[in-house]
């Protein structure tokens, strides 16, 4: 059925289309501004969005650049605890080197013993734990053996003798501990 035979809109003869709404499309232009609305919605929430991504995105570089800023200062002062623990002990050794002249032999091991608790105290300050496993099992995850030697008086595969005690840090192994290590006679 044409516009013609309906009897809307103006007959197909003349050469030149009307500029008349019809009936059928006079929703058009509500629709058409409600799209409009629509795609400036979506403009501005597009806009936000992006600013939310560039704001993220400029947060996430911060965050590596201060992460790497605090790598850099860990690695350049990570051992001042460590340097402060030992400073006295460095102290000790020069008084025991200046006075060694004029010193007598008891005073002297009286020094070395008070220098190797200074020492064992600023280990034991920074985390370093002594491992001596005397009369222990052997574990060779902790222990390093030696060698092995009879023994009636010790169980098999214990720690019979620490040549040189081992040590951990934070319960990490910096140095097994040197061992001999017990076996059955025969």
């Amino acid at each position: 059925m044409s516009a013609n035979e309906s009897g809307r809109g103006v007959p197909a003869t003349t050469g030149a289309e009307p500029t008349t709404t019809l009936p059928e499309t006079g929703a058009q232009p509500v629709e058409l501004e409600r799209l409009q609305q629509a795609l400036i919605d979506c403009d501005e929430r597009a806009k936000s969005h992006w600013e939310q991504y560039l704001r993220a995105v400029a947060e996430l570089d911060n965050v590596r650049k201060r992460a790497q800023r605090d790598i850099e200062a860990a690695n350049r002062y990570g051992l001042e605890k460590f340097a402060a623990e030992l400073l006295p002990v460095k102290d000790s050794l020069e008084l025991a080197v200046s006075s060694a002249a004029k010193a007598d032999l008891r005073s002297l091991k009286e020094g070395q013993e008070a220098t190797l608790q200074l020492l064992s105290r600023a280990l034991e300050k920074l985390g370093i734990t002594v491992i001596d496993p005397q009369g222990e099992p052997f574990d060779p995850a902790r222990h390093e053996a030696m060698m092995t030697r009879e023994s009636t008086t010790a169980e098999p595969d214990s720690v019979l003798q620490v040549v040189q005690p081992g040590y951990e840090l934070n319960g990490r192994l910096l140095r097994p501990a040197r061992v001999i290590v017990s076996r059955a006679p025969g």
